[in-house]
């Protein structure tokens, strides 16, 4: 397998883990296949990526006669590869007819409401594991895929603190993380409960490591992403205060502007700021 396929299998798990669309995915995939044989014809590759050949890709779609509607597609590929790399400069200040800049909104957080609902529903539910993975992904702001990868090992639980440690972060970033009394909780509930010597933190009903598309199908009935419980993680660290750098070191970002967004207003904050006004 080429180093690109590679990466390019690597950028389709995380639009998965994302929750876009098969079809999103696929057109996603075939746009940075195109991008990336352009780039090994300029003797680049994606490995090798600057914001220079991003404006030279977009100006070589143009000058062959691609529309705005066209090309916009394409870039939005690359904008989404960038995001996967933590790399947000290659598409700063990008600009060609018919792209519109994005506009600096924090990604979509819950609400205490919502998340009250989700603790409520999953605790009626009874299922250890479900709650177990939802606490989990909350208090520690973990990718669901390095949730996944985690092992019973890379969990440390006492009476008065807790750990967990990420081996296999995005970028092949080790990280550290805190695991608060309430996650420690529902964890070790989940895991008392468990007979067997599996060494995966968590288990699909079949006794095998769980898998991203499983956690999907936990969050699925209650209308939310599991990646949603990610940005409130970073969004609630962020409006306690604590500084960007830290936050970033938590999420595991390798660009501290990735972790800013956070600092933006949310969808939320724009409709209660305009309902004041005009409400």
């Amino acid at each position: 397998m080429k180093k690109s396929d590679a990466e390019l299998d690597r950028f389709k798990e995380y639009l998965l883990e994302k929750g876009k669309r098969e079809t999103t995915i696929k057109d996603y995939i075939r746009h940075m296949t195109n991008f990336e044989k352009w780039l090994r014809s300029e003797g680049s590759g994606l490995k090798k990526l600057t914001r220079y050949d991003v404006q030279q890709y977009i100006k070589y779609l143009q000058d062959k006669g691609n529309k705005a509607t066209t090309i916009h597609p394409k870039f939005s590929s690359i904008v989404a590869y960038s995001q996967y790399c933590q790399k947000s400069h290659l598409v700063e200040n990008v600009q060609h007819p018919g792209i519109r800049h994005t506009r600096h909104i924090s990604p979509k957080s819950l609400s205490r409401n919502e998340r009250n609902r989700i603790f409520r529903e999953l605790e009626r539910s009874g299922n250890l594991r479900s709650i177990a993975i939802a606490y989990f992904l909350l208090y520690t702001g973990l990718r669901v895929s390095e949730l996944v990868a985690l092992n019973r090992d890379d969990v440390q639980m006492g009476e008065r603190s807790g750990s967990v440690l990420i081996r296999d972060g995005k970028g092949g970033i080790v990280r550290t993380v805190p695991l608060p009394s309430e996650s420690r909780y529902h964890l070790r509930r989940y895991l008392e409960n468990r007979t067997d010597n599996h060494p995966s933190l968590f288990l699909s009903n079949f006794k095998q490591r769980i898998s991203i598309r499983t956690i999907q199908r936990i969050f699925k009935p209650l209308n939310v992403h599991p990646h949603m419980l990610r940005h409130t993680y970073g969004r609630e660290l962020v409006s306690a205060g604590i500084d960007i750098a830290t936050v970033a070191e938590l999420m595991g970002h390798s660009d501290v502007n990735i972790t800013r967004r956070y600092a933006a207003p949310s969808m939320r904050d724009l409709e209660e700021s305009v309902e004041k006004i005009f409400g």
